[in-house]
């Protein structure tokens, strides 16, 4: 990973006075490009499908932090991030947590699952329909997938995993939904299936059985996502522990094992200790279903000791975000993912979830260290507020 920034200025201009908005306007020009302007309006007639009872719009404010530099499959090089966000040091911690990980090479990032489901059930009178079902199912699953699958033309229907309980069976049909976030895509998908089913088989069902946890925290969300699964790692160099994060990467290191026991102990799904404030900021900024924070926060954290730093370690196995569709459409949304690179390209969506975790680690590395070196309270104290 570059230990420069391509002859770019990488320091983001800072102060809360209108020419230093406009200064950082012109750096994220000058660095991506892409010019940022608050005043695009979205007219009333392109909000259908998006909300409903339109009064007006709500201006959120918005930052920029970066460079993050990253080393994907689908995320390559160095990216200016967009935030929305009402609190204050969010934007400043992130920053710190980048500026880390880029004086230290980079962080890398591997996308490694793309699955969401809907989880219908069907309810019967005996178990010997019930087992007459399953197995009804299972021998005619590829003609299912078939039908599912010609309810659109981007998702591929991947496979449908059956779970038993009582009198019940939940058929989870598990889609790839290419660049879109995909809720819609699967509830279409699964009610084409599910009334394929029914005129063969005459057994009634509901839609949805609550298995595949939408917007809801779980440990199936944890194991098996929703959405995508994504990796990342940054070495912090032990000069930079110390002169940027203000920590000594031995003493963290070493009182470490608290964290995920005591996470443990209080019944956490992973043992993250933010990933909602990155994800919220940026889902904002980008268009993306804001619920879905609920179950995409899911974060597994860890530190390994090296001779020349501190490895950090985040995975994220359930991001359910997309890049076309929904929010996306919006014009400073959509002006936001041209900033990332994420608004037309293949696999955009896949790239947009590297960035993604690229940004949360950096968070939850600046707040792990400041909670480590006792600034977290003085930092809040002196800009978190006015």
């Amino acid at each position: 990973m570059p230990e420069q920034s391509n002859g770019r200025n990488s320091s983001i201009p800072r102060g809360y006075l209108r020419e230093d908005t406009e200064a950082r306007k012109d750096w994220v020009k000058d660095f991506s490009g892409i010019e940022l302007d608050d005043t695009l309006v979205d007219n009333e007639e392109d909000l259908q499908g998006i909300i409903e009872n339109h009064v007006g719009f709500l201006k959120i404010p918005m930052a920029v932090v970066g460079p993050l530099a990253l080393d994907g499959i689908y995320a390559q090089g160095e990216f200016c991030v967009p935030l929305c966000t009402l609190e204050g040091t969010l934007a400043m911690s992130m920053n710190r947590g980048m500026y880390a990980s880029f004086l230290s090479g980079g962080t890398k990032v591997r996308h490694f699952r793309q699955e969401l489901s809907r989880a219908p059930v069907f309810i019967f009178n005996n178990l010997k329909e019930s087992a007459e079902f399953q197995s009804w199912v299972t021998q005619n699953e590829k003609k299912i997938m078939e039908v599912a699958g010609s309810s659109t033309k981007h998702g591929k229907v991947l496979r449908i995993d059956q779970y038993t309980v009582q009198n019940f069976v939940v058929l989870d049909l598990v889609m790839d939904t290419s660049n879109a976030a995909g809720q819609n895509m699967v509830t279409l998908a699964a009610q084409v299936a599910c009334e394929f089913i029914h005129n063969k088989t005459k057994y009634k069902y509901f839609l949805e059985s609550n298995i595949n946890s939408d917007k809801k925290a779980s440990v199936r969300n944890m194991l098996l996502g929703r959405g995508h699964g994504v990796t990342a790692e940054t070495t912090i160099k032990n000069s930079v522990m110390k002169r940027i994060l203000k920590m000594d990467p031995d003493v963290l290191f070493d009182a470490w094992s608290f964290y995920p026991i005591v996470s443990s102990m209080a019944g956490i799904y992973g043992n993250g200790l933010h990933v909602s404030n990155a994800l919220t900021a940026i889902y904002l900024a980008t268009g993306q279903d804001t619920a879905c924070v609920a179950e995409n926060s899911i974060g597994h954290v860890g530190l390994e000791k090296r001779e020349e730093g501190l490895k950090f370690k985040l995975t994220l196995p359930s991001l359910t975000v997309g890049t076309v569709g929904g929010g996306t459409s919006l014009k400073m949304q959509n002006r936001n993912l041209e900033l990332l690179g994420c608004s037309r390209s293949e696999n955009s969506s896949r790239k947009l979830a590297e960035i993604i975790a690229g940004a949360t680690l950096a968070l939850e590395i600046s707040l792990i260290c400041a909670i480590g070196s006792h600034t977290w309270t003085d930092a809040h104290m002196k800009y978190g507020r006015k």
